[in-house]
């Protein structure tokens, strides 16, 4: 059985216990390879494939990331929901570290990382209002309620470009345009999981309090790492539940269907490489 629900494990991810009858699956794309082989099991009696997103033992940077790869790897194996998990830095006092947060929106200070299929030839402008489905989003914050972590529905994340962590100058400035959270890779899947048409939300899993705070002006790794571990346990939890509670049914929303009013190219004037190579994405929009 083709898995449907796709899981992408952050920083302190790198596998999803509770997995039975596991194996890899490495998935050729035409934007080259994804972090790391697919791991395709069964997990609360659901088919389900997980993605290390930096690769196992954290081999991958954020700025060398291929996300295309990652996100067309999901869409070739018929994954429609992808529940992903990240470490973040809080910009707020109220989430603390080992909270987690469920973003509903984001702001991108990154800096020429490519977060598109299109091109070549093929435009498509996809409505981005709302990056983040909303079902996906309710169904994580529920289990990790049910799983008794302290979480938060709704906010920004602010994606920087790292890995560098941010200045003092730039941790209180985008405190003052409001942002909840902060980190490094989630609005790449975010815009191309809406082009690939499926369902996409995250768990940011809070580690510290980012350099803003007076006991935490000098963010470590050794420190994140700390509580990295004990997220990753309750990150865990939290994907059982939401696993279990998802059904898999016909979906509804406006994830399934980004694409229909998104083409403005000709399709007769589409390249025939181009309609090849994005022939999974767009095929039934480009019908001869």
């Amino acid at each position: 059985m083709n898995p449907r629900i796709g899981i992408i494990g952050g920083s302190g991810l790198y596998s999803m216990p509770g997995f039975t009858g596991q194996h890899e699956v490495r998935v050729e794309t035409p934007f080259g390879e994804p972090s790391d082989p697919y791991v395709v099991g069964e997990l609360e009696g659901k088919t389900v494939a997980f993605l290390a997103r930096h690769g196992r033992g954290h081999r991958i940077s954020p700025s060398e990331l291929n996300f295309r790869a990652n996100i067309y790897g999901f869409k070739k194996l018929g994954v429609e929901w992808i529940l992903s998990l990240s470490a973040v830095g809080s910009l707020k006092e109220e989430h603390k570290p080992r909270d987690f947060v469920i973003p509903d929106q984001f702001v991108d200070r990154t800096r020429g990382r490519v977060s598109t299929f299109f091109g070549e030839g093929l435009v498509a402008h996809v409505s981005f209002a709302d990056p983040v489905c909303p079902h996906v989003a309710r169904l994580l914050y529920d289990a990790c309620v049910e799983s008794g972590v302290k979480a938060t529905l709704g906010g920004t994340y602010l994606c920087m470009e790292g890995p560098a962590f941010s200045t003092k100058a730039e941790s209180n400035l985008y405190r003052s345009w409001g942002m909840d959270v902060i980190g490094m890779t989630n609005l790449q899947e975010a815009k191309l999981a809406r082009e690939a048409e499926i369902c996409y939300a995250t768990v940011a899993m809070v580690t510290d309090y980012d350099c803003w705070h007076a006991e935490h002006a000098a963010v470590t790794v050794a420190d994140i790492i700390q509580n990295l571990n004990a997220n990753a346990a309750h990150a865990a939890q939290v994907v059982r539940g939401a696993v279990r509670n998802l059904r898999l049914e016909a979906r509804t929303c406006d994830c399934s269907h980004a694409l229909a009013h998104a083409l403005i190219t000709d399709p007769k004037t589409v390249p025939e490489a181009t309609r090849r190579k994005l022939e999974l994405l767009v095929g039934k929009y480009l019908a001869r």
